[in-house]
This record gives C-alpha cells, structure tokens and sequence, in this order.
C-alpha cells in the first residue's frame, strides 16, 4: 500500500508511505520497499522531476486500531492524509488528521491482481521491446523499462497462489 501524507502547508513536502516494507515478497506484494521506492522516484522523475518529496517506509502491524499511531512514527505527525483507501482514511480521520481521499481512476482495468497478473506473463517473454510496450498500458513507460532493464520482472515467474509457477 502507498498513501501520501502531505507536509504542513508552509513545508510544500510530499511524504509517500510505502506500507508493508516488512513483508517478504509474494505474488500480491512482490518487490521489497526498496525497490517499490525506486519504481515511485522513477515515476517521480518522468512526471514532477522538481518535487519535494521524501519517501518513507513503513512496516505492518497488522492491527488497524493502532496503525495510525504506529505509522506516525515514520511519517510524522503534520500534514493531512491523501488516499484512495476507505479503511485507511477511516482511521486517520478518526484520529483527527485532515484527509483527502480521491477515486481511483479506470479501477476495474488498474486492479494490482490484473496488473500483476499480466506481469507474471510477461515475466517470460525475453523481447523488450513487446513486453514494454505491453506493460506501458497499464503503468507508466519508464517504470516499465524500469521493471524489465532491472530484473524486477522475472521474480513474478516464481510466485504463486497455487498451481505451477510460470517459466
């Protein structure tokens, strides 16, 4: 999960929480933080190369009633919360953070189970070129190139629900 918490309104700082950076990779959350990191500042290059902003990571806890607590002690107190995530905005309004939720855009063609899903096909498919242009239909073409040049791809032949793994 990824939530922003906007800085205070003289700081101009965007903080991104990148949540569950406790977690070992599986097919519903397959890169590290470190590396979900490295796909956001590279998402952040392309689009606002003159952002402000500082990411952070934030391990689960697994216990709702005390993530908003728990989670102020990496992204700090000040600011509001910007998400698209009901329950999580539930939490922080009710911990009296000001908070901007926003809907998500084409959801049932964004869902990360498709996403990944598409991924883990392509995680097989040694020409760059096709898998990109695949890819950059659904998340942003320097984040594609990203996930084929680094090898962030392959590891999805690996995981899996159940059955055999692809590759």
């Amino acid at each position: 999960a990824t939530d922003v918490v906007l800085g205070d309104s003289g700081s101009g700082r965007l903080r991104i929480g990148i949540g569950s950076s406790n977690r070992m990779e599986s097919i519903e959350n397959p890169w590290t933080w470190e590396e979900r990191e490295q796909m956001v500042r590279t998402w952040l290059n392309s689009f606002h190369p003159d952002a402000d902003v500082e990411i952070v990571a934030i391990p689960d806890i697994d216990d709702p009633p005390n993530w908003v607590e728990h989670a102020s002690r990496y992204h700090g107190e000040a600011g509001e919360m910007f998400t698209s995530d009901g329950p999580t905005a539930e939490l922080y309004r009710d911990a009296g953070w000001p908070v901007v939720e926003t809907a998500l855009v084409a959801r049932d063609s964004f869902e990360g189970w498709r996403i990944r899903g598409t991924l883990r096909m392509l995680s097989t498919v040694s020409d760059r070129g096709p898998a990109i242009e695949v890819m950059s239909a659904t998340i942003p073409n320097s984040v594609a190139e990203l996930l084929y040049d680094e090898g962030l791809l392959y590891r999805l032949a690996y995981h899996s629900t159940g059955g055999e793994p692809v590759g």
